[in-house]
């Protein structure tokens, strides 16, 4: 089974920092693309940035580009968001999704991943 464990989430001050895992299993972690995606109430689900477990190139959203950093530990099958310097609108649901190869074209089509975690609340208060 394909799992994707999403965990880190939290209530922080703006200006303040958090850390996302996204433990996944069930497939060769190698071969895959991890993207972190968010959906906050009412808005459409947003990427957030990508990495590819094969060469370790990364994307990132031009809202979080300098803020965010995405890694990935391929002998643990986990892949990182460092979130620095939260803003109150980075508040959302933080979704990890797997996809085969390079991922989807362009990355933030979220609804071309094969695999979802659940999400993770992250809540930045003013």
């Amino acid at each position: 089974d394909v799992q994707l464990q999403a965990s880190g989430g939290g209530l922080v001050q703006a200006g303040g920092s958090l850390r996302l895992s996204c433990v996944t299993s069930g497939f060769t972690f190698d071969d895959y693309t991890i993207a972190w995606f968010r959906q906050a109430p009412g808005n459409e689900r947003e990427g957030v940035s990508c990495i590819s477990s094969s060469d370790g190139s990364t994307n990132y959203a031009d809202s979080v580009k300098g803020r965010f950093t995405i890694s990935s530990d391929n002998a643990k099958n986990t892949v990182y968001l460092q979130m620095n310097s939260l803003k109150p609108e980075d508040t959302a649901v933080y979704y990890c999704a797997a996809d085969p190869g390079p991922g989807p074209s362009p990355w933030v089509s979220w609804s071309s991943y094969d695999y979802w975690g659940q999400g993770t609340q992250v809540t930045v208060s003013s």
